[in-house]
């Protein structure tokens, strides 16, 4: 499919949020089955990444991005959605004045609705969305991270951003939070639950867990 096919199909699809069903909505526009929208549009992110690692794409609910903008409300400098999905996250942080804000995603098709969101909005070269493996993204100039990713890749991913942010950064998980990690706040309840969590906190934790298992 080619590009202007790809914005006339957007033009359809203007003002919707672009869910699973918005998703299903689109094969069904253009004659494909629903395999196709794993196919196409979820599969060739996964193919890059180990099987242990991989997250399916769900959409953030408009309660859950509020939920993480509350937790981030006040704060400024450069800010990273690991697994950016459609990109409304990143629009939302943009707004809220956490700039630059950028996405981290991999699937092709996810980035092409992502950059639609944004030139609708009219923020198109105001965030970016970057094809890049979260894992190999160099994160030491960020001060604001959201994770909406599952629980079995926040262990690899805590030792990532221990290593890399600086004490001044602020981690906001949403859906599951970090299993070795106290939050500094939270807000919401059951899956519309998010947790922030201050670096500079989290690694003055760690040393006392350390020293403790030292004694």
């Amino acid at each position: 499919m080619d590009a202007e096919a790809l914005d006339e199909l957007a033009g359809q699809l203007q003002g919707e949020a672009l869910g699973g069903r918005g998703l299903l909505q689109l094969a069904a526009t253009t004659g494909l089955a629903a395999y196709a929208v794993w196919a196409a549009v979820l599969m060739p992110g996964f193919r890059r990444v180990p099987l242990h690692l991989q997250v399916p794409y769900v959409p953030s609910s408009a309660q859950q991005v509020a939920n993480v903008m509350g937790l981030l409300r006040g704060r400024t400098g450069k800010t990273a959605d690991l697994g950016s999905g459609d990109g409304r996250l990143v629009i939302e942080a943009y707004k809220q004045g956490l700039r630059p804000a950028v996405g981290y995603e991999l699937n092709p098709w996810l980035l092409w609705l992502a950059r639609y969101r944004a030139r609708r909005a009219g923020y198109q070269g105001k965030v970016s969305f970057l094809k890049q493996d979260l894992w190999k993204a160099n994160l030491s100039d960020c001060y604001n991270v959201i994770v909406f990713l599952a629980p079995s890749v926040k262990p690899p991913l805590a030792a990532k951003l221990l290593a890399e942010l600086p004490d001044e950064a602020r981690v906001v998980a949403g859906r599951f939070p970090f299993p070795s990690w106290t939050p500094s706040s939270t807000i919401g309840q059951g899956l519309e639950q998010a947790w922030a969590y201050d670096m500079k906190e989290v690694r003055r934790a760690a040393r006392r867990g350390t020293a403790g298992c030292a004694l």
